[in-house]
């Protein structure tokens, strides 16, 4: 019986889940108490194929793979933790490549009592070699895209919020629960809640960390944060009192550019206000974005985080919005 299973939800993950594998078998940890359980949502690109042949050629790293009908994370991650055998949960993504040490360091840190739920930092890259992948993979580490979310760049272990991904002892969800199978995204975010209120802490270690692969591109950027803030939303209604500041600046930003564009249309008053807090935002982005471009020897990239981090807020501010002005009128 494997000591820790490492959980992976999966859907269409050809071009990344093979660096996954390679990664874990390259664990410190070692691999005879380790299992890998993933729950796939019926991927139609070569996603099971590679994993059969990375099964055939390492037989002593054990692989389940598990069917996701419902095809979403939440159930994908439940799935997987009832087909598990291990004492630890581990979780990590298809899209995601964990340091050597990944998995002895969270271990190491729940074993000792640090937290209920152990994880580290993500070092972003961009997922391919485009210019605009490389601006988004800059913009999701900045701060002026992720305000205090410090799993994307701190350096200081401690309690916070949440982590990317997390670690668990097994008996933790008999405790808790499960993941929410409602929320098809923030589904992670709501079980620290959860553990938050059970009294216990989530422990975040800089020194654990793993690679996580960026949109590749705006349109991509977008979807992915509309949804953030869509399910944001919904949580919020689960557990409310939980919005942290960097959650509520986006809708309300978005929020005040819609009613001044609307006053705009009508009043003069009103064109100044929206033309100042446009002018004020966007100064405001060129000088925190303008020292990558020296950073990175590329007068480009400046613009392009710029780019990003507008989509960023935008799009994440108006999935919320949307999710609430829905939940007025739709039950």
């Amino acid at each position: 019986m494997a000591q820790v299973s490492i959980i992976i939800p999966c859907y269409n993950e050809e071009k990344t889940i093979h660096l996954l594998l390679e990664s874990l078998l390259e664990q410190t940890y070692p691999v005879e108490e380790m299992e890998v359980i993933i729950s796939d949502g019926n991927s139609q690109d070569k996603t099971r194929e590679v994993i059969r042949l990375f099964q055939a050629d390492h037989p002593q790293l054990i692989i389940k793979m598990v069917e996701n009908p419902r095809r979403n994370i939440p159930s994908a991650l439940n799935t997987a933790i009832k087909n598990a055998s291990g004492e630890f949960i581990v979780r990590l993504d298809a899209h995601s490549v964990p340091d050597k040490n990944y998995i002895q360091f969270c271990l190491k840190d729940l074993q000792s009592g640090k937290g209920d739920n152990v994880g580290g930092v993500w070092d972003i890259r961009p997922s391919n070699a485009s210019l605009m992948a490389k601006c988004i993979s800059i913009g999701a580490q900045h701060r002026l895209g992720v305000g205090d979310a410090r799993y994307r760049y701190t350096t200081e272990a401690g309690e916070v919020d949440t982590v990317p991904f997390g670690s668990f002892y097994r008996s933790l969800f008999e405790r808790v629960g499960a993941f929410d199978e409602t929320l098809l995204t923030n589904e992670d975010y709501e079980l620290n809640v959860r553990i938050r209120k059970s009294g216990g802490r989530i422990w975040l270690n800089p020194a654990i960390r793993a690679v996580y692969f960026s949109r590749p591109d705006l349109h991509a950027l977008a979807v992915q944060y509309w949804r953030y803030g869509l399910w944001k939303w919904r949580m919020l209604r689960l557990n409310p009192g939980t919005l942290r500041w960097r959650q509520a600046l986006p809708p309300v930003f978005v929020l005040s550019l819609s009613i001044l564009f609307i006053g705009a249309l009508f009043n003069p008053f009103f064109r100044i206000l929206f033309a100042t807090e446009i002018l004020f935002y966007l100064i405001s982005l060129i000088l925190g974005t303008l020292p990558e471009s020296f950073r990175n020897h590329d007068l480009r990239i400046g613009p392009g985080v710029c780019a990003a981090i507008m989509t960023m807020h935008i799009a994440w501010g108006a999935g919320f919005l949307w999710s609430m002005v829905k939940s007025i009128f739709v039950r």
